[in-house]
């Protein structure tokens, strides 16, 4: 089933601001909550639905992808955002959203007895950092997508210790704060009076573990740097500069905590032989005079296979052809450019006295002045009416 356009999911207008995004989602975060609907699939599928909607539109750098390319701008594929609010579990949403009330505490705190957690409260340790990398692609390669193998140096999950820190198990002990839940309780004082809220537990920092002796190879903090192959699948039609990424790809996290993103730049590469405009790609023929003057065939250069093209008698040095279908594809739909082939006719930068000869008896010939016709059209009009069609 197509996805809802995410502005319609949680019912705000494109221009809306920050504080709006926020409070729609607030109010659609608590309309839905399971613990207001238990055994209900479909409230929590709208719970899911709002919080995949509002982890797009809360972050500029994603909410611009999404309002140029739509879904595809930050699908899952691509590297955007949750793995699509189908796979996106109760932990994830809590973890990343639980604050957005402010105050220390989440909605889901103050309202439903902290089921949910602050960030960073369930799940124990420090979150990891994200990892930015540059991939360079050529326009063959993001004219059909690529699948791209990369080694990334980041922090790594400890390998003597497992992540946990710890020199051994014994050196492991529940923490006596927080009973090793990770999260304690608190009686808060709100507009609706007195509720209960849950709060990370200062003691061990939400592990629910205190390490009394540390491992020697981190020292324990459960990560060390070391090295990973990284396999990247890069959809047709990237454009330079745009950003995709993966997620659980970054660093990991310390004690356990959630590993970081891993953030993609794309560059592409210069080409020698096209230039590239959004979807289409720009390829300079040269040609003579006498082959413009005559008509020719020629075999001309694509993304793909060589295309053999007729150029007909009288062309004119300006002239564009349209290769429809041989450009680069849409990221976000099934649209294809197309390959424009713009006729030059070239001048030679010097002559024989036989050709110059040649060219002074051509140059008194009637034929070989310039005779433009009402149908003969200046180069802005050419693509005008060229793109207007």
């Amino acid at each position: 089933m197509a996805k809802r356009d995410f502005y319609e999911v949680l019912g705000v207008s494109k221009n809306a601001d920050e504080d709006t995004i926020k409070k729609a989602y607030r109010k659609m975060a608590m309309q839905h909550h399971p613990d207001r609907n238990p055994g209900d699939k479909a409230a929590e599928d709208k719970f899911k639905e709002a919080a995949e909607a509002y982890e797009i539109l809360s972050n500029p750098d994603k909410k611009a992808r999404y309002d140029r390319y739509g879904h595809a701008g930050v699908d899952p594929q691509a590297g955007g955002g949750f793995n699509g609010h189908g796979g996106m579990t109760m932990e994830d949403i809590f973890e990343n959203f639980g604050d957005i009330f402010g105050d220390g505490g989440s909605p889901f705190d103050a309202f439903f007895g902290g089921r949910g957690g602050g960030r960073g409260g369930r799940s124990g340790g420090q979150k990891g950092s994200n990892l930015r990398i540059k991939v360079s692609m050529t326009l063959e390669e993001i004219a059909t997508g690529v699948t791209k193998k990369i080694k990334v140096k980041k922090q790594i999950t400890c390998k003597t210790c497992h992540g946990s820190g710890a020199k051994d198990a014994k050196s492991v002990k529940t923490c006596g704060s927080c009973n090793g839940s990770g999260y304690v309780r608190q009686i808060k004082n709100t507009f609706l009076g007195q509720m209960q809220t849950t709060t990370t537990c200062p003691t061990c920092n939400g592990t629910g573990q205190q390490i009394a002796n540390n491992c020697t190879s981190c020292r324990g903090s459960g990560v060390e740097m070391g090295e990973e192959t990284i396999e990247i699948q890069i959809p047709a039609g990237v454009e330079d500069n745009m950003q995709l990424s993966l997620r659980g790809k970054g660093n990991a996290g310390a004690n356990g905590g959630m590993t970081g993103d891993l953030l993609i730049n794309i560059e592409q590469k210069p080409h020698e032989l096209f230039s590239r405009d959004g979807m289409n790609i720009h390829y300079d023929l040269y040609i003579n005079f006498a082959d413009a003057a005559l008509g020719h065939q020629f075999e001309v250069p694509t993304l793909g296979n060589p295309v053999k093209i007729k150029i007909p008698p009288g062309t004119q040095s300006g002239k564009i052809f349209r290769l429809k279908g041989l450009g680069i594809p849409s990221v976000q739909s099934y649209d294809k450019g197309d390959h424009l082939i713009h006729v030059n006719i070239w001048t030679p930068k010097s002559v024989t006295n036989e050709e110059k000869a040649m060219l002074e008896k051509m140059r008194g010939m009637n034929n070989f002045q310039p005779h433009p016709s009402a149908e003969e059209k200046g180069f802005f009009d050419r693509m005008k009416e060229f793109f207007n069609a």
